[in-house]
């Protein structure tokens, strides 16, 4: 029913994780962004900003032909109404749950991605930027720790898109200089949902094409040296 494009990247693992959450028959489609593959012309047909995940449901809602979208977060807001689920139909619920969400994709994820760039891949180490979004990143997890105060999750006591969007990004906390341990609501929230089966299936998924660091340096121009002008189309 669902066509899944994906890498076991934190942005490929929320959608995953929704798909095992509400039991939607998927398959999936390995999109090797080491190699170039998310410029293929069939893959940017279904997503143009070239970046998996994506996804091409074959039984909309509204009965008509496939419906294709890309970007992670447009993902899990369309299967979740697609569903009925992860997403409250109150008016409150809906918009604490929304704006997390956007938290998530605006801030968490881009500011963690600076954090692994400059840390792990950059093949000079330049101080000022490693710090820069280390400390961001322990900001953001500041942020993430008090809105948890009080709460099972992120938009209330249900467990939504917004806790689907935010946990894999907090997975590789290590990787990101954090300690779990200086943020006590968060990390009961992670350990909570680490445990979820359909975490654990959605994350058991992505085995077979984890990659180990450090990059191949002919993926490197791939995966860090795109401009319109030089990307690649096959």
């Amino acid at each position: 029913m669902i066509d899944l494009h994906y890498w076991p990247t934190p942005n490929g693992h929320k959608i995953t994780m929704f798909l095992e959450e509400a039991g939607l028959e998927y398959r999936i489609f390995p999109v090797d962004i080491t190699k170039g593959e998310q410029f293929r012309p069939e893959f940017l047909a279904i997503a143009p900003n070239n970046r998996m995940p994506a996804i091409v449901d074959h039984a909309p809602a509204d009965g008509g032909a496939p419906v294709s979208v890309f970007e992670s977060g447009a993902i899990l807001m369309y299967l979740a109404e697609k569903t009925g689920r992860f997403l409250p139909a109150d008016l409150r619920g809906r918009a604490a749950t929304l704006e997390w969400l956007f938290w998530q994709v605006g801030g968490l994820g881009p500011m963690a991605g600076q954090n692994h760039h400059f840390a792990l891949y950059a093949p000079e180490k330049i101080p000022y930027a490693i710090d820069r979004y280390v400390k961001e990143t322990n900001r953001l997890y500041g942020v993430l720790d008090r809105r948890l105060e009080g709460r099972a999750f992120v938009a209330g006591d249900d467990y939504t898109i917004a806790d689907m969007a935010s946990y894999p990004w907090i997975v590789p906390h290590k990787r990101q200089g954090q300690d779990l341990g200086d943020f006590p609501n968060l990390k009961r929230w992670f350990e909570a949902i680490k445990e979820r089966p359909a975490t654990v299936r959605a994350y058991e998924k992505g085995k077979p094409w984890e990659r180990t660091l450090p990059i191949p340096e002919e993926s490197r121009g791939i995966l860090f040296g795109q401009t319109a002008a030089n990307t690649k189309r096959e």
